[in-house]
């Protein structure tokens, strides 16, 4: 969808302003604006998204392991996620970077490393709950292993707090890539991230706003957005009449 290569130089329209050929305009170096957002949202889809979904699946089965077994393993894997929890995550994940360096692969394994004890906690909670019902009663009485108990009677009904969770952290991801570009620690140039766009632009801010205006737009669009999905998956999952009691 792109009309132009996001990271082709153009001198001859540098900071050239928002026109029908440029959409919004281009930057010091005469590329594209407009193509840079969009590649940059791929970018930031595909780093956010892999690493949600690592958390959620590594996270998911830790907490699933630690509420039904309980004890030691409960103590065990419960103190561990606290321990990273401590951390603020845009500090924690500037050390990780800062000691494994940034890469594509890098950023997904940051990600899934801060949001796998959300994960985790989630679904402790949700086991914690679960693991007394009658359908569990049933499965233990037929002689079922835990891993049936866990995975087929237990998940699935832990799943819609699961997806509320996790499109919650894929906006949280999601201002953390921007936050990592921005700082000079995510996807390195000549790759369009949103962040080191806004970075870039702050010294042309008072010739050509729209560097720094479009991509900040484009991420302060995306994490409201999906904060909003968030929240109507909330809604949706709800038992009825608990938007009301709240």
């Amino acid at each position: 969808m792109a009309p132009y290569d996001p990271t082709a130089q153009n001198v001859a329209e540098r900071l050239s302003a928002p026109k029908f050929s440029h959409p919004m305009g281009t930057d010091n170096f005469g590329r594209d604006v407009f193509s840079r957002v969009l590649v940059g949202a791929q970018e930031v889809f595909l780093l956010g998204g892999a690493g949600t979904v690592f958390a959620a699946i590594i996270g998911t089965c830790l907490g699933l392991l630690a509420g039904y077994v309980g004890r030691l393993w409960d103590e065990a894997i419960m103190r561990i996620l606290d321990v990273l929890l401590a951390f603020p995550a845009l500090l924690l994940a500037m050390v990780l970077l800062a000691t494994v360096g940034p890469s594509y692969l890098n950023l997904v394994l940051v990600i899934a490393v801060l949001y796998t004890p959300m994960f985790a906690r989630v679904a402790r909670s949700m086991v914690l709950d679960l693991r007394t019902r009658e359908f569990v009663d049933a499965a233990n009485l037929r002689g079922e292993h835990r891993s049936y108990i866990l995975f087929r009677e237990i998940l699935p009904n832990a799943v819609p707090p699961l997806l509320v969770e996790a499109s919650i952290r894929f906006a949280y991801s999601i201002f953390l890539v921007a936050s990592l570009g921005f700082l000079g620690l995510g996807v390195q140039p000549p790759s369009p991230d949103w962040g080191r766009q806004v970075n870039e632009a702050r010294t042309f801010f008072d010739s050509a706003p729209w560097m720094l205006l479009f991509p900040a737009g484009a991420v302060a669009l995306l994490v409201i957005s999906t904060s909003l999905m968030a929240d109507g998956l909330r809604h949706v999952f709800s038992p009825p009449g608990a938007s009301r009691r709240r």
